[in-house]
């Protein structure tokens, strides 16, 4: 994060109000010498997305042709709109992008687009190309691809389940490593946020990526066992995991 970066994170932060942190954008709910509450999930970004994606699901009830001839428009329409804007460098995201020492560099800078809250830019990006990804799997999904459905079909039981698997994998790091995990429970100020790091903390990318299969592989089975649930049973709170 670069220091401009930073400056302004922390200039919203101070100057947001609860309600509006809690909302809309990351700041303090609660700042005393003796507690701090900090929102880095603010509620009505991540909602619309959320509404966006139940509304795309009504495409998927129209005639195969028109429906694929639509998300490959709107797929190749978001991600030309955020190469444009994004060139422009003035608009969409707080965080402007910079030449850097190399080309590969450069173009990670231009990547570089703010996800907390998700800005413009970010979610064309994103969502653009994901519109491209489904129109290319429309007419049926690859056999690798497979085993993805069973998580797509209970996404928010992955994504509540997933985050306490991370914290105990990073528990029973911490244990491994130094003899104790009290650096997991401890986030006394916003620079230690979410905890505190212990010295020689952080691993490689690939050992990161490694991590990161584990965990998707390791949810797999009950992602599976809970869509069976889901079919068996039609329970109203089911439908919304």
């Amino acid at each position: 994060m670069s220091c401009w970066r930073s400056t302004r994170l922390f200039d919203s932060v101070n100057s947001a109000s609860p309600l509006w942190s809690i909302l809309h954008s990351p700041g303090f709910v609660l700042n005393t010498p003796e507690h701090v509450v900090f929102v880095a999930y603010p509620l009505i970004p991540w909602i619309g997305v959320t509404a966006v994606g139940y509304s795309l699901g009504q495409v998927y009830g129209w005639d195969t042709d028109c429906r694929r001839s639509f998300l490959l428009r709107l797929g190749l329409v978001a991600s030309l709109a955020f190469l444009v804007i994004r060139g422009l460098n003035t608009y969409g995201d707080p965080a402007r992008w910079m030449p850097q020492k190399t080309a590969v560099f450069t173009v990670l800078s231009f990547l570089n687009t703010t996800k907390y809250s998700p800005s413009l830019l970010f979610l064309l990006m994103t969502l653009g190309p994901a519109m491209v990804f489904l129109w290319s799997v429309d007419r049926g999904t690859p056999r690798i691809l497979r085993p993805a459905l069973v998580i797509g079909k209970v996404p928010l039981f992955y994504y509540l389940l997933h985050f306490p698997l991370i914290h105990l994998l990073a528990i029973a790091t911490c244990y491994v490593r130094y003899g104790s995990a009290h650096w997991m429970f401890e986030s006394p100020d916003l620079a230690n946020y979410p905890f505190t790091a212990p010295p020689g903390w952080g691993y490689s990318l690939p050992v990161v990526f490694l991590a990161w299969a584990f965990v998707v592989v390791a949810m797999y089975p009950l992602c599976r066992w809970f869509a069976a649930l889901k079919q068996r049973r039609s329970d109203a709170w089911l439908s919304y995991l």
